[in-house]
């Protein structure tokens, strides 16, 4: 019999917040500066006697993330602490983060509990591309730095079903840091830096020992860590070596495909927490109105899933692309409403917004402009006007020059021929030009009579009727 193990996977998801100025300075937070050490001042580079402010906004976009996952978690008393640890990239010794008292305290989202979202400040930024010796930026030292924490979740033995759980809760924090506004999360500049605590053991109710892989900066390789993680921990498992799962801190190495050893994993007591003296206690529930700033908050992606499926009834993969792309998503709301939420117009916009759109150049630009071309080109593929064919073209057409496209049609001959004489002139024509399709076509090969039809739609630039057309092919061949 086959042993069975269970993946217990706990996330920390750090983000930087979109604030004007630092978290404890009036520095510019600027995740763009490319010139090193710009963005500093003695505050943010720990020289004697500074002192550090708080950020409210910073502390405001916390509250708005812990108001998105839950209900009654935001704390009453808050502060910050002292974390010491000594690295090159902290200028003080010590990072100010929040320990006991974290500003939230609870919350659900996607399939995963919170147990806490705190704020605390980024490091710096190390620099090893000059050979044989490192150098530091400390333009990012400084900038507010949320951080959730969830609660452990164990899964019934599926590795698959753990990682891209994991994935997906990422992709959906990523989502609500942006309808919030409240971070780009951009995970290529480092701005959303995903950690996994992973672990396996053959009793559910039992903790394996737990290894964290720490800065994952894309969902693939969230996904791709912990599988390989969780196989690694299953084969010592097997092998009766599971003592040689030690609690550390591993990497991930995106090229090898494979984590490593970085150092032992360090416990809360080594970082010696005290709270921050120079910083104030906070009362939050004083400072600001939770029930309007619950009020206030904007639609979220849950929900907004939920309205389109009921409002829209389009399909599920569609759904996702415009939850993902907001301005494509306001879009297609707009031509939505321009036909009076017609259910058969709207997948025909929708068909065309997530598939033929995709592949044009200019679409962005297109996506923030006049709906209204968009829609009477739905309109007229509604009223057979004109052909699928004709409608990618003109649709390509209009990206790159927001036009007419009943106009575009008329001036260029595209609206759909439904004149039965006219077309069969031409049938007749084709059929003369390509007498072995026709010998093909009377020889039993059904396809061939689509490959005149093929030739019928590309002799009228696609403006016949392919359903006529192929009807009358097949009277003048039968």
């Amino acid at each position: 019999m086959v042993k069975k193990y269970y993946p217990t996977i706990g996330l920390e998801i750090h983000a930087e917040l979109k604030t004007l100025t630092k978290m404890f300075c009036a520095c510019l937070n600027d995740p763009d500066e490319e010139k090193p050490n710009i963005n500093i001042c003695p505050v943010c580079m720990a020289h004697p006697g500074a002192l550090p402010v708080p950020n409210k906004k910073a502390i405001e976009n916390v509250i708005k993330v812990g108001l998105s996952i839950g209900e009654n978690n935001i704390a009453d008393f808050t502060e910050f602490d002292r974390k010491n640890y000594f690295y090159p990239d902290i200028p003080k010794g010590y990072q100010i983060s929040q320990y006991k008292f974290p500003i939230v305290s609870g919350g659900h989202l996607a399939d995963f509990d919170v147990t806490r979202v705190h704020l605390e400040e980024d490091t710096a930024n190390n620099k090893h591309d000059r050979g044989d010796f490192s150098l530091i930026d400390f333009n990012r030292a400084g900038v507010p730095l949320m951080e959730l924490v969830t609660e452990p979740k164990t899964f019934d033995g599926a590795d698959e079903e753990a990682a891209k759980s994991a994935s997906n809760f990422a992709k959906e924090l990523q989502l609500i840091l942006w309808y919030l506004g409240v971070s780009d999360a951009n995970m290529e500049k480092g701005e959303m830096r995903v950690e996994a605590n992973i672990s396996v053991s053959s009793d559910p109710k039992i903790l394996g020992t737990k290894v964290e892989v720490k800065n994952l900066n894309s969902f693939k390789s969230v996904e791709r860590a912990i599988k390989f993680e969780l196989d690694r921990m299953v084969k010592l498992h097997e092998e009766g070596k599971e003592n040689d799962i030690v609690q550390e801190t591993r990497g991930w190495d995106d090229g090898k495909q494979k984590t490593f050893s970085q150092r032992k994993k360090e416990s809360s007591h080594d970082y010696r927490y005290f709270p921050d003296p120079d910083l104030p206690k906070m009362k939050l529930h004083e400072v600001f109105d939770l029930a309007e700033m619950k009020k206030v908050l904007p639609e979220l992606p849950m929900a907004k899933r939920a309205r389109y499926k009921k409002d829209f009834g389009i399909k599920d993969e569609d759904i996702e692309m415009y939850i993902n792309d907001y301005i494509l998503g306001l879009f297609f709301e707009n031509v939505c409403k321009n036909f009076e939420f017609n259910k058969e117009k709207v997948k025909i916009a929708s068909n065309y917004l997530t598939s033929d759109l995709q592949g044009l150049k200019n679409k962005d630009k297109f996506k923030s402009g006049s709906t209204w071309n968009f829609t009477e080109l739905v309109n007229m593929i509604y009223e057979n006007k004109i052909s699928s064919r004709v409608a990618k073209d003109i649709l390509a057409m209009i990206v790159i020059a927001d036009e007419s496209p009943l106009k575009i049609a008329i001036e260029k001959d595209l609206l759909q021929k439904n004149d039965e004489g006219a077309l069969k002139e031409i049938a007749k024509k084709i059929i003369n030009e390509n007498p072995k399709v026709v010998a093909d076509y009377k020889g039993g090969k059904e396809v061939a009579l689509m490959s005149l039809v093929g030739t019928m739609m590309k002799e009228t630039k696609g403006s016949a009727n392919p359903q006529i057309a192929k009807q009358i092919l097949k009277n003048l061949l039968s």
